[in-house]
């Protein structure tokens, strides 16, 4: 099948009359390029840090030596890789159906068009403050050992989340916070969610991650925050009720015990998008710097 796929390839239309070849072909032949190699770049930037990635380099190992085996003739182990890449592709949609359906979230509300105009100066501003809040009230619990899981919601709506907790719609309080999490009262259980700039529900149920290869001494707190930050791109201040020490969940990902300054920096550099022009003039001045301190 893949022997046959780079055949096709060869035989087409384009590259048999490649000497003959139009202006406008030439053109729309280089756009298409372009955009496959964009969405290569990105499709990259989504899988990198994540065990998909690993994946996806045994998969182009596979096919490889699918295209190598059909090549030199090796007709038996041909036909076995062929015959595995073809119902290799539904194997995949079970096994990363949570990362399938993150990245396809993700990819209908990227907003780019925001960014290049820079009119999210002032959400900005709103939100850096907000993550300040959170930091003051995460470091407030993490003395007193009270335990505590804030949800802050991205670009991906966790509304069915959100639904399952007491709706609050409130301003986002250091002092609010703190008193959420007060051991014996009724608001106390489950997670705050953030959404919009405000403590959209708290006492709301999470998802469970299940990986064996998740650290048997975490706690119930810990296994919510990894499960939703799998299944969407939440971003999950945790308190630990027996130690008071802070961590934060990322992508399936847990970063345990951080100091409140880690704390501000990973939510304000995750949380916080600049204009486009912005990040990149803020690029060139670090290279620029960086270029003089050598």
């Amino acid at each position: 099948m893949v022997e046959n796929i780079f055949k096709d390839f060869y035989n087409t239309q384009i590259l048999e009359n490649i000497n003959n070849i139009g202006p406008f072909t030439f053109i729309t032949m280089m756009v298409d390029v372009i955009i496959v190699l964009f969405l290569i770049y990105k499709a990259y930037e989504m899988l990198k840090g994540t065990r998909a990635l690993q994946l996806l380099k045994g998969i182009v190992v596979l096919v490889v030596i699918t295209f190598l085996s059909g090549f030199f003739k090796l007709t038996i182990l041909n036909y076995i890789l062929t015959s595995v890449m073809s119902y290799g592709v539904i194997m995949l949609i079970i096994v990363f159906q949570p990362e399938l359906r993150r990245a396809l979230e993700q990819l209908g509300t990227t907003n780019k068009l925001s960014r290049i105009l820079g009119m999210d100066q002032d959400l900005n501003a709103k939100k850096k403050e907000n993550v300040y809040k959170v930091a003051i009230a995460a470091v407030e619990l993490a003395k007193q050992k009270k335990g505590a899981l804030i949800v802050i919601e991205r670009d991906i709506k966790i509304q069915d989340i959100i639904s399952t907790g007491i709706l609050m719609n409130s301003e986002i309080s250091p002092q609010l916070l703190v008193n959420i999490f007060e051991p014996n009262t009724p608001l106390h259980d489950g997670a705050v969610v953030i959404s919009d700039n405000k403590i959209a529900a708290c006492s709301c149920m999470l998802p469970l991650a299940d990986d064996k290869d998740i650290a048997r001494e975490l706690g119930t707190r810990h296994r919510a925050a990894i499960g939703v930050s799998k299944e969407s791109d939440a971003i999950v201040v945790v308190v630990s009720e027996e130690t008071g020490r802070m961590s934060i969940a990322k992508d399936g990902t847990l970063i345990a015990d951080v100091r409140e300054d880690v704390l501000k920096k990973i939510l304000i550099k995750n949380l916080i998008k600049e204009p486009i022009h912005t990040s990149k003039l803020k690029k060139a001045e670090d290279f620029k710097n960086q270029k003089e301190e050598n």
